[in-house]
């Protein structure tokens, strides 16, 4: 198969004809049909994250099962399927519980195994991980959800728990951010978005952002605070870096709740938080690390009904060649939503 290759840290990317990954006897061999690239793939190749190389990365995808292992009984050769970033053994207490996102053994394609940056990609404990794809919803759409749109979902429905009327600052109008911003709005919710990139708050704005901050240097939580009258309930950190941390956590009304999305991997130690105004105001702190496949169906409803569009959201589609040259590039990448890649281009 052609796929995306990297052979050491920070690495040149270039695309090889490699052999197919093996089936799991748990798991699946799929066609992809779609994958997504987004700032953890980065993260990937800038040695952030304890990889085997040479390595495949991409973690967001949908497509078709052309093979699946011995164990495996939910699932046949031709079903469009998708499947969450985080993959749980389905074993664990917490798996048991729906709570794969956190499994203490999980499996996470393009991080603990070559990813879908490729033709074809295995997936373990393909009972438990894989989500089938209502004939309405296109494989491009169904790969825009397995990292930025469920994160985002789970993380304003489920752990920050947003309620109508309540006003959400969203910090960095990526994939993540722009995702939080249409999921927040079809929860009811007033939403300010912050990126130093005009056009991707122009399209935060189409999306129904009601206000929107350019952080060019400016003072970003008095900003937040004068727009909202005393702070946000929520703030989603999409970023994932000191500033945009403390820009989030700062702009917080008393007894807010703060959801950290954006990673802040410890590559110049941990980053500063401030917690005098955490524990003076009563502050919630949240991490929300994407969404078990047993939780799709709330989500996939709202998509079917047309309530959530998160085809919107996908800027462009490239092919594989693109990918690979972009991928090193991309923490620094005017992106306005989100980079779709379709191997077979």
């Amino acid at each position: 198969m052609r796929a995306v290759v990297i052979d050491t840290v920070q690495g040149r990317t270039e695309i090889r004809s490699v052999p197919r990954p093996d089936v799991p006897a748990d798991g699946v061999l799929v066609q992809v049909r779609a994958t997504g690239m987004c700032r953890s793939d980065w993260h990937a190749w800038a040695g952030h994250d304890d990889i085997v190389f040479p390595h495949v990365p991409g973690h967001e995808l949908a497509g078709v099962v052309v093979e699946t292992g011995p164990s495996v009984r939910r699932w046949a050769v031709g079903d469009r399927v998708t499947v969450p970033f985080v993959c749980g053994c389905g074993r664990c207490d917490w798996c048991r519980a729906g709570q794969a996102q956190v499994c203490p053994a999980q499996e996470q394609p393009g991080f603990t195994h070559w990813g879908s940056f490729a033709e074809y990609v295995a997936l373990h404990a393909a009972d438990v991980n894989l989500v089938a794809l209502p004939d309405s919803v296109g494989f491009a759409t169904a790969a825009s959800l397995g990292c930025r749109f469920a994160t985002a979902f789970r993380a304003l429905t489920a752990r920050a728990r947003v309620r109508e009327g309540e006003w959400v600052t969203v910090v960095g109008a990526g994939g993540v951010g722009l995702s939080a911003v249409m999921i927040a709005r079809a929860l009811g919710a007033h939403v300010i978005a912050v990126d130093r990139n005009p056009g991707a708050l122009a399209v935060a704005e189409r999306l129904g952002c009601e206000h929107t901050v350019v952080a060019d240097g400016r003072d970003v939580p008095a900003a937040v605070r004068e727009l909202t009258g005393g702070g946000s309930h929520v703030a989603v950190d999409a970023v994932g870096s000191e500033q945009t941390a403390s820009d989030a956590i700062l702009g917080l009304r008393r007894q807010g709740r703060h959801v950290q999305v954006g990673l802040l991997p410890p590559v110049e130690g941990h980053p500063r938080v401030p917690m005098d105004r955490v524990i003076g105001w009563e502050l919630e702190l949240l991490g929300s690390h994407g969404m078990a496949a047993s939780d799709y169906p709330a989500m996939m409803s709202l998509i079917e009904q047309g309530a959530l569009q998160p085809q919107r959201l996908i800027e462009r589609t490239i092919g594989l060649d693109e990918a690979a040259a972009l991928l090193p590039v991309f923490d620094t990448a005017s992106v306005a939503g989100m980079t779709m890649i379709d191997p077979s281009r």
